[in-house]
């Protein structure tokens, strides 16, 4: 059980929990859990963690068939300027490994923006905080989970 279901059973959300066989091979960890879910890419949904201005980490949430935009995040957050965070420091303040991040039950809460393409689905997918493991939630479940906001964040 992870942070992120145990969140989700404590708020009495409504998901679904889905596991498949990693590969640890696998090109792009989004993409491998849409073909082995037989899910729409467009529904599967990447975490993404961003330092803003330099001085506070911030998280995007965007279909793994997108590009996060550094512009638009940032703009969304009122800042300057995004850049990728560092691997051991999303590692350190998630909690959870690359390609298992989730949006929920992480160790530090973080802004979390969420791409408004998720406003169309009636579910999305994110991971439920390990690789081989998506959780399937509502776009408005787990934006009010994860005190996030709808935003305009993927590259056109």
């Amino acid at each position: 059980m992870t942070p992120a279901i145990k969140a989700l059973e404590k708020a009495k959300a409504s998901f679904r929990v889905h596991e498949y066989a990693h590969d640890p091979t696998a090109e792009s960890y989004g993409l491998e859990a849409s073909e082995k879910l037989g899910v729409d890419a467009a529904r599967v949904f990447k975490t993404l963690v961003v330092m803003l201005d330099a001085k506070e980490f911030a998280v995007g949430v965007i279909p793994v068939s997108a590009m996060l935009s550094m512009k638009n995040i940032a703009k969304a957050a009122g800042a300057k300027k995004a850049a990728m965070a560092d691997k051991q420091d999303v590692e350190r303040i998630s909690g959870y490994v690359l390609g298992g991040v989730s949006p929920l039950g992480q160790k530090k809460s973080l802004r979390t923006f969420i791409d408004i393409s998720a406003q169309q689905q009636p579910t999305i997918y994110v991971s439920a905080g390990r690789r081989g493991l998506e959780v399937e939630l509502a776009p408005d479940t787990l934006k009010n989970l994860a005190r996030g906001s709808f935003a305009d964040i993927t590259q056109e």
